[in-house]
């Protein structure tokens, strides 16, 4: 699937929103071009009869370790939307993480297939709100609907600067909102910085919710130890696609030392730049439990809707099946175990200081 002729489809504005990065797009590079950089050392002479893809994840046994991530207004690439994104994945036994800024409702979305039993999970990403109660609300509706965890993004106080975007003069088109959260006025940058996630936020949502909590968004190894004193169910490492802060470190040399510092504690999640199946499995080998992938899952909606979501998935699974395989890995959690990027690899030299893509 060819993504210059799927986004070619769209309005220019809305596919400089749906793919451009912040400032100079230095980090939304480097996440593709890190696990591009990383050699597989794949093994040989190993067992691989009854090979599978299944995971374990928060007490329950997953079809896979891939997760679409959560991204808003997904309207803007096919009016199917995140509902179609949603009917793709699971049925592909992929997860998914529904954005907060869904241009659908979220019980929409989640109805038809909450109740699937061969999907993966279904989980709902929050942004604190201005007010707690709205907050409050948008935890209650996800929890009535059928989501099984809470995905607070944590790295996006305030909007990245995202030049391609502002060049392309974007703006939502009529009729398209984040329907999910009540309507509000600008806020000020003060009161922005304000309502920035902090230690006190995180203990009043784990008191008042049944749902496991992850946070997304963690890229310093100290954040990642705080993190798990704080009792956080898990942690998604991520630099919102490049989408924030320009010239942050790639994600794929950051996951090393966060799974590093939490020692096993909880689960460690990875997105940006995923893109081939190999990327997959080189997650995997690094300590991540699970991955989620973005942006080609939005060139397959715009290209056709929920059965362009499908195909995409799809490569991806086999892709990752073919490359778990030739790498003589047996099953996703053997991955870290193998030796697979390399003997004597550690965090201290995941890149070189000659290519090391941030």
């Amino acid at each position: 699937m060819n993504a210059a002729d799927s986004l070619a489809r769209l309005d220019p504005a809305h596919a400089a929103y749906l793919q451009g990065g912040a400032g100079d797009e230095i980090t939304l590079r480097a996440n593709r071009q890190a696990w591009q950089d990383l050699p597989l050392w794949p093994r040989s002479l190993r067992p691989l009869a009854g090979s599978h893809t299944r995971i374990e994840l928060l007490g329950r046994t997953w079809p896979s370790p891939l997760l679409v991530a959560p991204m808003a207004h997904q309207m803007l690439a096919h009016p199917q939307g995140e509902q179609g994104t949603a009917l793709a994945a699971a049925a592909l036994g992929v997860g998914m993480v529904l954005g907060c800024q869904a241009s659908q409702r979220l019980e929409d979305v989640a109805r038809p297939v909450a109740t699937d039993t061969s999907r993966g999970p279904l989980w709902f990403q929050l942004y604190l709100q201005p007010r707690r109660e709205d907050t409050l609300a948008l935890v209650r509706r996800a929890e009535a609907a059928g989501f099984e965890a809470l995905v607070l993004t944590v790295d996006a106080p305030v909007q990245g600067v995202r030049d391609r975007e502002l060049q392309a003069g974007f703006r939502l088109p009529p009729g398209l909102t984040a329907f999910n959260l009540p309507p509000s006025a600008p806020e000020s940058l003060d009161a922005l910085l304000a309502r920035a996630a902090t230690a006190d936020d995180i203990a009043w949502l784990r008191a008042l919710t049944r749902l496991p909590l992850l946070l997304k968004g963690v890229l310093h190894p100290a954040d990642a130890a705080d993190a798990v004193a704080l009792g956080i169910d898990g942690l998604i490492v991520s630099n919102h696609g490049g989408r924030t802060l320009d010239t942050a470190v790639s994600t794929a040399r950051a996951l090393p030392a966060v799974v590093e510092a939490v020692a096993g504690a909880v689960p460690v999640l990875v997105d940006g730049g995923i893109r081939r199946g190999t990327d997959v499995l080189k997650a995997l080998a690094l300590g991540a439990r699970a991955v989620l992938v973005g942006r080609p899952v939005l060139v397959g909606l715009a290209a056709d809707g929920a059965r362009g979501v499908a195909v995409v998935l799809r490569r991806l699974l086999d892709e990752f099946q073919a490359a778990q395989a030739l790498s003589g890995c047996h099953h996703p959690a053997e991955a870290a175990s193998l030796g697979l990027l390399g003997p004597g690899f550690g965090v201290e030299n995941i890149f070189n200081t000659n290519n090391s893509h941030l």
